[in-house]
């Protein structure tokens, strides 16, 4: 029996998400809370023949509480979507009140639960998650993730088609690193499943890893102020949850990229700030997932020259991005 709570289910992310979740067998009861439309949302993936009972849940009377109460996994797509100019770190001052919110919900009611963080910026978000369940004396970095599959679901897409072949994008596997915005955002090419071709410039090089690190740039102007990356965003969501759900169920050797606090795992974590060469509390890299949360966060491995200096790169913009999340956790409320 699993649990699945989805906060800001009513959303652009929130109700593919959920969708998707519904249609995962291994989740048997599925919790979704928004502030409008749940109970709606509900309703609807109710009649879907899967074995998850679907409750949805207001603000009114203890909805929170509700949706939360017995929770063994939980996502977070709430919060704004990003608008065309507008930079995930733009959207900081709207959606850090809203996690925060959430997470002190989660704290008093889910504090065992295993975290997914979707909500952006998630370089910051996940801190600021985390600063509050230690204000409730609930932390454990072993059960808090940031979810950056989508930069690792693009990777692959964009890497299937240099090599002319989309039918393969299911098994392209690209490691995706540093963080979940822009610059942070390094892909290490260089040990993809499947290479890129010889003939492969340096400059094209670079403009793979532009369109990797800039890729929901494409979609905010596709949509034309509609919105930003939904369905893309809520189908790695739902791809990262899986592989947690499948942890959680037993299944051994579980491996997915997040952003984790490197005191998940300290041996893996001080190695991993060793070839940093960077103090950083958080960063992004393959993890492998157990029952109990991270179990071991992985190498970056042998990097080329060229993706060594996209890491060093990331690092100052990540600890600006963290230290932003925790002060603003630390700052009293007006």
């Amino acid at each position: 029996m699993t649990k699945a709570v989805v906060l800001g289910a009513a959303g652009g992310i929130g109700q593919p998400l959920a969708l998707l979740l519904k249609a995962n067998p291994l989740v048997t009861e599925l919790g979704l809370f928004d502030i409008v439309n749940t109970p709606g949302v509900a309703a609807d993936l109710s009649h879907i023949a899967t074995p998850a009972k679907v409750e949805g849940y207001l603000p009114p009377d203890d909805g929170l509480a509700k949706a939360l109460k017995g929770a063994d996994i939980v996502v977070i797509p709430a919060g704004v979507p990003r608008k065309p100019g507008m930079t995930r770190d733009d959207l900081f001052k709207i959606n850090a009140g809203i996690i925060r919110d959430l997470a002190t919900g989660i704290a008093t009611s889910a504090p065992k639960a295993f975290v997914l963080v979707i909500s952006n910026p998630v370089n910051s978000t996940v801190p600021i998650v985390a600063e509050v369940f230690k204000k409730h004396g609930v932390f454990d970095p072993k059960k808090l993730f940031g979810v950056t599959t989508l930069d690792v679901v693009r990777a692959s897409t964009f890497v299937s088609e240099v090599i002319g072949d989309l039918s393969k994008a299911p098994s392209v596997v690209v490691p995706v690193v540093g963080g979940h915005s822009g610059v942070t955002i390094v892909p290490l090419l260089s040990q993809s499943s499947h290479p890129l071709p010889s003939s492969y410039s340096s400059s094209e090089l670079e403009a793979l890893t532009y369109r990797i690190q800039f890729g929901g740039d494409e979609v905010v102007k596709a949509k034309d102020g509609a919105g930003s990356a939904t369905l893309s965003m809520a189908y790695a969501g739902a791809e990262f949850a899986a592989k947690v759900l499948k942890a959680i169920s037993g299944e051994k050797g579980v491996i997915a990229p997040s952003y984790v606090h490197l005191s998940a795992d300290k041996a893996g974590g001080d190695a991993l700030k060793k070839e940093l060469g960077k103090d950083l509390d958080y960063f992004s890299t393959n993890v492998e997932i157990g029952p109990e949360g991270v179990v071991k966060i992985n190498s970056l491995g042998k990097l080329t020259d060229y993706e060594q200096s996209l890491v060093q790169a990331a690092i100052p913009e990540l600890a600006t991005n963290i230290e932003k999340g925790v002060t603003f956790i630390g700052t009293p409320k007006l």
